[in-house]
């Protein structure tokens, strides 16, 4: 069983019901805790502190998360996610007290790129769930499925266990749409740490993804708990990915709208405009982040 530290005390089940300005404290000091681990530079997208990573460090890092036996979380952060953050502070905290806040997409590489960090490039989800899938069987990790719509986890693990022989998919669970009860609870806590996984992968949209994460990881007795969205639906082959010179571009919104419009178009018209005002006013110094 796997040890919890500050960094889910910081963010823990009574931090959703908390002062935003107390989530957003407790925030600062798990990202304080997960920095000890795992040292990186971060940029600050209007007050979402965004891991100057890559591909190939995300993986490292998490590696390092996973053999130093902590409870954490990982957040996928694009443009959605900044922007759900700017209208709550108390979601920045969660956002803020991930071991990993990755750039999951090519707006925070830019900005991060513009405050100096060079070594920091996109971090797709899917790609990171593949690559650590990689490792998963070389070094025996055992990985647990949370989320997608009715049967898409299945699909996935059998997916993964076609694409990566030996890889140990140990669980699987599709919660209900709504809030879990406290029986429900129970019983995804108790499956989880039965099933002892390194890492659980969970698909739900942002921010409920990410709520879950913060809320669960002490309890799941897990070390690493990844929030990957649409890359259940990506593995398991019901969302088409795009060319990489699209996703290079920053288009693959467009590409994700064309295929989903009636869900997609609201949150991409309320968010992408009001994001590049914020982000110009930041990098031109006439707003503080967040």
């Amino acid at each position: 069983m796997t040890q919890p530290i500050d960094h889910c005390e910081a963010v823990g089940d009574e931090d959703l019901d908390a002062p935003s300005g107390e989530a957003a404290r407790r925030g600062c000091a798990a990202a304080e805790t997960s920095e000890r681990l795992c040292p990186h530079a971060h940029a600050d997208v209007l007050g979402v502190q965004v891991s100057a990573i890559d591909l190939a460090r995300a993986v490292d890092l998490a590696e390092r998360w996973i053999a130093a036996g902590r409870a954490g979380y990982i957040c996928m952060t694009g443009v959605h996610g900044v922007m759900e953050a700017k209208r709550e502070p108390e979601f920045r905290g969660i956002l803020n007290g991930a071991a990993l806040n990755a750039p999951d997409g090519m707006p925070m590489t830019w900005v991060g790129r513009m405050q100096g960090l060079r070594e920091m490039d996109r971090v797709f989800g899917p790609e990171f769930m593949a690559a650590m899938c990689r490792r998963s069987v070389e070094q025996g990790y055992r990985n647990f499925l949370y989320g997608g719509k009715p049967g898409v986890a299945e699909l996935l693990r059998a997916n993964f266990e076609r694409r990566f022989p030996g890889l140990q998919v140990v669980g699987t669970y599709t919660p209900p749409f709504r809030a879990l009860t406290e029986t429900e609870e129970e019983e995804i806590c108790a499956r989880v740490r039965a099933a002892r996984p390194h890492i659980v992968w969970v698909g739900l949209s942002t921010p409920k993804q990410e709520r879950f994460m913060a809320r669960y990881a002490q309890r799941l007795g897990a070390p690493l708990l990844a929030g990957v969205g649409a890359a259940f639906d990506y593995h398991a082959g019901l969302i088409r990915d795009c060319p990489q010179w699209v996703k290079r571009a920053g288009l693959q919104w467009a590409h994700r709208l064309m295929q989903d419009p009636r869900r997609l178009w609201r949150r991409y018209l309320r968010n992408n405009p009001v994001f590049l005002w914020h982000i110009a006013l930041q990098l031109a110094g006439v707003r503080r982040a967040g």
